[in-house]
Order: structure tokens, then sequence, then C-alpha cells
């Protein structure tokens, strides 16, 4: 009985790769050919949940599956068994198997100028024993009728339509929707958009190891994204759950040149739309120019009417291998006149043209055997695309080494060669790039007699692949797929109290787990690691949905006690976090509290409430370290005070409760007992050089009076504390702290004024008189800063063998002198009396 033959024909999405598996599964063996070593894999894949393991084999060029009690067997077109014959891959060390099905998927690739003499030799000489099915467009009826005449053709109808949905911008693609694109870099762009604007993209390119594109497809389809960017290789039966096809672009380059895509090419991927009996809509990204398509292609598309294939291209399967002249005679040789066109020279064919010229390489290929094993050498792909000189240049590497010594390549060089290639470091385009080189190792450790060790290296270069694979599908993801902006795109337009936001211990916004960012007080900030173009919509986002959080932070706040509060440079915090500012008031006692912009989001009754009690707390402040202020500024504003007074006070409150005598003292003179007495009540000292509030001098109240001085644009730098002299410049040395600056010193104004009192307590009259020195030492002034200070305070010396004083009345005003020497108070004194 004749085997019998079956083309099934028709548009994509009918399920003919569905039927195929189901027609081999139903017979003891079989072999089905495709395009492409991704789709050979899933389909692989599938076969194995139903026969098991041990029962399924893979051949493509770079990797193999072969159990040896395999019966059916998933290969790439190049690398189909092929019954009865030689074996489909070159080199004479392959296997030919008899097989009771065959199938050759995406027949209708005979037109590709590259590859279509490999589906063309399948057409015309792969059989089944008992039953052979063809599987292609219906484009391909034609070229069925004239080579395979016997074959039933069954048209395979669209199980669902596929409908036109106008141009769309990448930003509206409506989800499940996959982009196709016919360059790496804009297969990248495109996903770096998507990544930032809808939270990302799977990536899917025919150069992707298995490994990879099923990590790609796997997010896809469980909807971690909802956009796929891919080449032109989804087009070719891998089946994903998508909704629309956007082409990026309408052009691509075959490998000779940039062309506009023919109508089957357009609809072989606008078909991936659609499942089963799912609609799908297909499309493109631009309403006019080269990219957008023309009514006549959708018309042809939507009612899937193709031209029928005229040609399709061959090379002859079984060249002669008696010697090199007479193999590339073969290969070049035309097919008889007909439907088959001679095929473009392939890049194996290039190759071995090239090397044919080298006397070495014909003196090695002197034989079949030879001849055999160049075309084998010469069949290797270009994984890497290094063009035909690299590549020639490396296939002569090989060739030399399979021809010398014991016909292996060398076993360090292979294992250095992988070893290079065993690492994960570097971006996208670098690991893409090891893939394609471990590929091309991959097919050599495949090649069964070209290694010592073929079945070791081809694990080790399998593990390498996969280890690969694995971080490429790592730095896709890192790069093209931001899950905290997917999160949030599938929440926009929701109702803002079902957006899963949770805050963590540690102030963490997580969003279904992703953190998008920390809540530091009010504030709200990005993620460090999310890029410029996420920061907006991550934002916006999250502050819709923190509102809650935000309101419970602000009762917290105004129930918070007052030590929760402090205060650094003008900045208010609560428990850490800015919340509001100080500016300048109507008093220095009273400065206004402006809040931070982080809680502009709050409502205005509850920012009210936080800037009430931040008032509040501000005032409980002043009146625990700093009641002076206060009470000398409702003595300027008194008025039932007299001009003296309020000229004092004023002074006073603007200075911050120290101050020179000096330039209220015409005020402090006209200052009545009673007042003198209500201003000593407040706590002020009237100094013999300074007015001041001995409290302001203890660390606590310094620090809260100096962060007033800054509110009004002061800056003063605290003294250290406990300090009673300081070095004239040291930090804090001002009046302005409570140091009054004293020749070669700085004395706090209380021990001067401490000094002063001891003074005029010792003198009588204007009678010379030897203060105490015990006093100033135990001070810290040295002999110079006393003799200035005794001077300051309107005492002379007098001559003789002992320091002695006498009161002279206070001077007038004067400039600071240069100091005089510290370690000589007479010298100190003189210089002092010279200078009048």
């Amino acid at each position: 009985m004749k085997p019998a033959v079956t083309a099934v024909l028709g548009p994509t999405n009918t399920g003919k790769t569905h039927l195929a598996v189901e027609r081999m599964c139903g017979h003891s063996s079989g072999i089905i050919g495709f395009p492409l070593r991704l789709l050979a894999r899933e389909v692989y894949d599938r076969v194995v949940a139903l026969k098991g393991a041990d029962q399924v084999a893979l051949i493509t060029g770079e990797e193999r599956i072969c159990p040896p009690t395999a019966r059916y067997f998933l290969c790439t077109a190049e690398s189909m068994p092929q019954p009865g014959g030689r074996p489909g891959v070159r080199g004479g060390d392959e296997f030919a198997r008899d097989a009771a099905f065959l199938a050759i998927d995406e027949a209708q690739l005979g037109a590709n100028p590259e590859r279509g003499h490999v589906f063309t030799d399948r057409l015309l000489r792969a059989r089944g024993r008992e039953e052979t099915m063809i599987l292609g467009s219906d484009a391909l009826r034609p070229m069925v009728r004239a080579l395979v005449p016997e074959a039933e053709i069954i048209e395979r109808p669209r199980f669902s339509t596929l409908t036109y949905a106008g141009a769309k911008k990448i930003t509206r693609l409506p989800k499940r929707s996959a982009i196709v694109a016919f360059s790496a870099e804009e297969v990248y762009a495109v996903a770096e958009m998507l990544r930032r604007l809808r939270g990302g993209a799977a990536v899917v390119m025919g150069a992707l190891s298995p490994r990879t594109r099923n990590a790609q497809v796997a997010m896809f389809q469980a909807g971690e994204v909802d956009y796929l960017v891919a080449t032109d290789a989804i087009g070719m039966g891998l089946n994903m759950d998508v909704a629309h096809v956007a082409f990026a672009s309408l052009h691509k380059f075959d490998g000779r040149r940039t062309r506009r895509l023919t109508v089957p090419e357009m609809a072989q991927i606008a078909g991936r739309a659609g499942r089963h009996q799912r609609d799908g809509t297909f499309g493109a990204v631009t309403e006019e120019g080269p990219g957008a398509f023309t009514p006549e292609e959708i018309f042809a598309i939507e009612g899937h009417r193709f031209p029928r294939l005229e040609n399709l291209y061959w090379r002859d399967g079984e060249p002669d291998l008696s010697s090199v002249d007479a193999l590339i005679a073969s290969l070049e040789r035309k097919p008889e006149p007909g439907v088959l066109r001679a095929a473009p020279q392939a890049r194996d064919l290039q190759v071995l043209k090239r090397m044919a010229d080298e006397p070495w390489v014909r003196d090695r290929s002197r034989s079949p055997a030879g001849v055999a094993r160049l075309w084998a050498a010469c069949g290797l792909p270009d994984f890497r695309k290094l063009g035909i000189d690299p590549h020639t240049r490396f296939v002569e590497r090989l060739f030399r080494d399979l021809t010398q010594g014991s016909g292996h390549v060398p076993h360090q060089w292979f294992a250095d060669e992988i070893a290079r290639l065993d690492t994960i470091a570097g971006d996208v385009e670098t690991i893409a790039g090891r893939i394609a080189a471990i590929r091309t190792y991959a097919y050599i450790a495949h090649r069964g007699t070209w290694l010592a060790d073929p079945a070791h290296w081809a694990e080790r270069t399998r593990a390498i692949e996969e280890r690969l694979s694995d971080g490429l599908h790592t730095s896709l993801t890192q790069r093209f797929v931001d899950k905290r902006t997917t999160a949030l795109i599938r929440q926009l337009g929701a109702d803002a109290s079902l957006l899963p936001v949770t805050i963590g211990p540690e102030g963490e916004v997580l969003v279904e787990d992703h953190a998008i960012g920390t809540l530091d007080g009010f504030q709200f900030t990005v993620a460090a690691d999310a890029r410029a173009g996420d920061k907006r919509l991550l934002l916006a986002a999250a502050e819709k949905r923190l509102g809650g959080e935000r309101s419970k932070r602000a009762e917290a706040l105004v129930s918070a006690p007052n030590d929760a509060f402090s205060i650094h440079d003008d900045v208010v915090a609560w428990g850490g976090h800015p919340v509001a500012a100080l500016a300048p008031g109507a008093m220095l006692a009273r400065p206004r509290v402006v809040l931070d912009r982080a809680l502009d989001p709050l409502s205005k009754a509850q920012r009210e409430a936080v800037q009430a009690r931040l008032s509040s707390w501000l005032d409980d402040l002043v009146a625990r370290h700093l009641p002076i202020l206060p009470a000398l500024a409702a003595a300027a504003r008194d008025p039932g005070a007299t001009p003296a007074l309020r000229v004092v006070a004023a002074a006073l409150e603007a200075a911050g409760g120290i101050t020179p005598r000096m330039p209220v003292r015409q005020a402090v003179e006209a200052l009545q007992p009673e007042e003198r007495r209500r201003l000593r009540k407040m706590g002020v000292t009237i100094g013999a050089l300074d007015l001041y509030d001995a409290r302001l001098l203890k660390p606590a109240a310094a620090r809260w009076r100096a962060a007033l001085l800054r509110v009004r644009g002061g800056s003063p730098v605290l003294p250290r504390e406990g300090a009673t002299t300081l070095p004239r410049g040291a930090d804090g040395a001002t009046l302005a702290t409570g140091f009054r600056p004293i020749g070669a010193q700085a004395v706090r104004v209380d021990l001067v004024e401490r000094i002063a009192r001891v003074a005029h307590d010792a003198r009588q009259g204007r009678k010379p008189f030897a203060p105490d020195p015990a006093l100033a030492t135990s001070m810290g002034l040295e002999p110079g800063t006393l003799a200035r200070l005794m001077a300051e305070l309107g005492f002379r010396p007098v001559a003789g063998d002992e320091p002695r004083w006498v009161w002279k009345g206070r001077p007038p005003a004067r400039r600071e002198e240069p100091a005089p020497d510290p370690n000589n108070a007479f010298a100190a004194l003189a210089a002092w009396a010279a200078n009048g």
C-alpha cells in the first residue's frame, strides 16, 4: 500500500501543528521538521508530556536529546533524520532513520532565499513509511500540485477572525499585545519604552536560547507583564495568548537588503493574534508613511487572500562527494525546468568555495570521506553573525584540526574557548553574544566524531548555555520589566482603596509585595532604582493611595509629647522626619511655623491641627528654656512703661537676652528704681559692661536661643559646654553667645560681672588697692586679660612693685585695641597707659 501524503494548508492559527502532533502520536514512530529550534523545543516538551521522555528525541544543530529508545523525533528541518537515505546532518557521521510518520512544518519556506532549498528538499524527498504530512500556508497549494501530485490537499480554515484594529501608538496598545520589530536594537528600544510606560515587556527573539525564550514567554503567559516584544520569529508557530499584534515596522533586512515585508509574511506574523476560537486583531504603530499598512494589504490579511507561490528554491540535497570540484558543481547545478529555481549561494557554499582555493584544503580532501568532512565543517552555522571572512577563518581552523593528528578538535583549545564564555557578567547584549558563541561550540560537540569525548562536551556546553540563558533572562527582566510599575498600572483607574499598599516597619511602601519607595514621615520617596521615566507614575500612584497613612501620622504628631520634636538649624523634625521650618515672626520668641510641603496632601483641618501643635510645642519650649524673651517682648510693647525701659527691653529682646551696655547706656542710666527691679525680676542682670540673663548661658537654653537667632538670620556658633574663657577668635568667642572678647581671651559675661563686683567691693574710694588675684586665676584669666578687663571697668594701674589699681571713673567708649602681651601684666598695663 502506497504511503499517504497529505498537505494541510491554511492561514495561521488553524491548529496545523497540533494536528500533526496528534497524527504522529497515533503512529508507532514519527519525525516532524520545524523551521525554528524554539518551535521544535516547544513541541518536544508537549510530546514528552504525552509519551514520556524516554520515547521522544529533540535534534537541532546545537542541541540533541536522543534516548536510545526514542521513537518520536522533533527536529529543525536541517537536522531531520532522513528515512532510507543519507543523514540530514551533513558529514556522514549521523544516523538515518525510517519512521512511520513524517511531517514538514511551514513548508512554504521553500520560497525563502536563504533556507528555502532545505525545505524544498524535504518536500521532495522526506517521507514517512506510512504517512507524510506537509504543513504550510495556502500559498503553497500550486507547488504541492506541481511537486507532490499524489498529495491530498486539506484546507484548514482559521478558527477565529483576524481584524485590522488601526494604528495605535505604543503607549495606547491594549493589554496582551505583541509588538513586532525586525532588529535587536529596535526590539530593545520598544521594550524599554514599554518598561517605562507600562511596567515592562517580555522579549522573544530567534537568537534566544529555548530556555531564555521559555522563561520570557512564561512571564507573559502568567500575566506578570502585559506586553511581548518580538522579532518575526513569533510568526513561526510559537503559541502564546496574544490578542493583538502591532508592527513597529514593516521593513526588514533579509540578509541582502532592507525590503518591505510581503503580504504573506505580514499575515504569518499578524496571525499570532487570537487563540483557537478567540478572535485577534493586528495593526501598526504609525498611521502614515512606510510603517503603515495599505488598504490592499489589510484586505488581503483579513481575508487570507495571498498570491500563490510560483517557485521554490532548490539545491541538490545529495551532492556529489567524490571531489571538491564535483561537490561545488553539484551544489551549483540548476534544477530541471519547471517551478524550481536555483537557490542563491548560501553561507555554507560561500565558505566552501573560499576554502577550495587553499591548496592545503584540497590536499586533505582527496577522498570522498575527506570531502564529506569538509562539507560538514562548512555547514557550521554562523551563529555569531561574524561575517563571511571571520567565519571562514574559524571553519578553516576547525577543518585543519579535523584532518590532522587524531582527527579531533584539540581538547585544551575547546575547553579554554568554552570556559571563557562561562560567565554571566555583563549587559543583555554581552550575554546574548556569549549564548550565540556557545551555540557554535554546542554544534561542534553534537557532531559525533569531531571531539574525543563528544558526550561530555555536549553536556558541558548545554550546562553553560542554560546558565547563560538564566542570566540573560534575569538581565532582560531587570532591564525591561519593572514589576512595581506593572502592579500599579493594573490598578490605575480602579478604586484607590483597592490598591494593596502596605507600609513596612522601616517606612518602605509596598505594592503587591514590590517595594516602590519609602515614606519618611510624610515624604514619599520613589525607590532609588526606579528610572526617571517611572518616577512620575510611581509618585502619582502612591500619593493617591497614602492619604490614610498620612492621616494616621498626622494624628500621631498632634498627640506626640514635646520630646518627640527637635530643631536642627531652622528645621523642625518629628521623630527624625522634617515636618516644618521656622521663619521670622513678629517677635524673636514667636517665630512662624511653616509646614513642610510633604504635608500638603493632608486636609486643611489636619494641617491646621499640626501647625497648632508645633506652635504650642514651641511656646512650651521657650517658656521652659527662654522665659526672658517673651517677658522682654511684653515690656518692650508695654504702653505703660517709660521710653527708657522699652528701649532697654527691646534691645535685649532683639539680641536674644544678651547685649552690651554701651549702646543703651543712656537708657540704662535713665531707668527708674522700680524699672530696674522689674528687669531684675525678669532675670536681667544690668552689668558693668553687659546686660544679660544668666540662665541663657546654660547649655540647653544656649542651644534653643541660638536656634531662634538663626531664624532671624544670625549665625551664632556655640562654644564648648562648661567653658568660662575661650581663646579670642575661637568658636563661640563672641558677645552673641555670652562671651566678651577681652585682650587675647573671651570671658563669659557673668564672670566679667563677678570680677567687676569683687573689684568695686575691694576698692576704697579712689585709693589704690590690690584685688585678690586668686579669683581671676580660678577662672582661667591670663594676666593681660585681667589688665584689659580692669581698664574696661574704669580702673587704672598705679606704678609700684606690686600691681595696684585706682578707680578713675567709667571711661568713654572707644575702639578695641590690639591685645597686649598676655605673659606680662605690667607690660600690658604700660601699653594700655601709653595708648591713653
